[in-house]
């Protein structure tokens, strides 16, 4: 089934999200008390407040900082994967990414594709979208749809081969895929810091960029197709 897949009907997406507040002491009370409750089993003898600094994972105690896309081109035999990003504030973000899908990846045969994306990136920006107040966009609408009917791709489940009890990371993957790492810069466990403490977003974004192109990388090595080379990579 895969290898029916037309490359071109695939959005692929990464998200960067850090903690909604700088730090815990500038929650209100009653958010601090609801994160206090919220990380209490996760984060054993740490203090709520120490702990705080890994809320980005989480859509109710966080935010999207930067969502980047890419989709290939293919004419002929010429092969260009095109790569973009969007930060900013968050309700532009999302309204950027929103725009994009309805109305370039909107049609029943286009899927969104992310490493983890089923867990982590596609319900994250769902709630997001909802917190702002935002309508959500076909592809992330769910309700009611059956397994079948979700137009989501995971690189993460593809890897799994039916196998649940297993994680890889996609920093595990690409190395054992023989895909130039996205992680020689920084990682996940940086992104707040960076954003809050270096106020560097283009950091932020091509870390995010490199999660991208990783995560098609994955698809093509799952496919059995030879992964692009950098001449192939469009920065738009």
């Amino acid at each position: 089934m895969i290898h029916k897949l037309n490359l071109e009907d695939i959005l692929f997406l990464d998200i960067e999200t850090v903690p909604e507040a700088r730090s815990f002491l500038d929650l209100d009370a009653a958010k601090q008390q609801l994160w206090t409750l919220k990380s209490q089993y996760q984060r054993g003898d740490v203090s709520a407040e120490e702990f705080y600094e890994r809320a980005g994972i989480w859509a109710e105690f966080g935010k999207i900082v930067c969502i980047s896309v890419g989709y290939f081109k293919l004419q002929g035999d010429v092969r260009n994967f095109r790569v973009t990003s969007f930060h900013g504030d968050e309700k532009s973000i999302l309204n950027d990414f929103k725009n994009l899908v309805s109305t370039h990846f909107g049609q029943s045969k286009h899927l969104l594709c992310a490493h983890n994306g089923k867990e982590f990136d596609f319900p994250y920006i769902a709630r997001r979208l909802i917190i702002h107040n935002m309508e959500l966009p076909n592809k992330l609408n769910l309700f009611g749809k059956k397994p079948w009917e979700v137009p989501h791709l995971d690189t993460l489940e593809l890897w799994k081969f039916g196998d649940y009890k297993n994680y890889t990371s996609l920093k595990l993957l690409t190395n054992v895929l023989g895909i130039p790492s996205p992680k020689d810069d920084i990682d996940g466990s940086d992104v707040a810091r960076v954003f809050y403490e270096e106020s560097n977003i283009d950091r932020i974004v091509a870390y995010c960029e490199k999660d991208t192109i990783a995560v098609a990388q994955i698809l093509l090595r799952l496919r059995g197709e030879d992964i692009l080379h950098q001449n192939e990579i469009i920065h738009i």
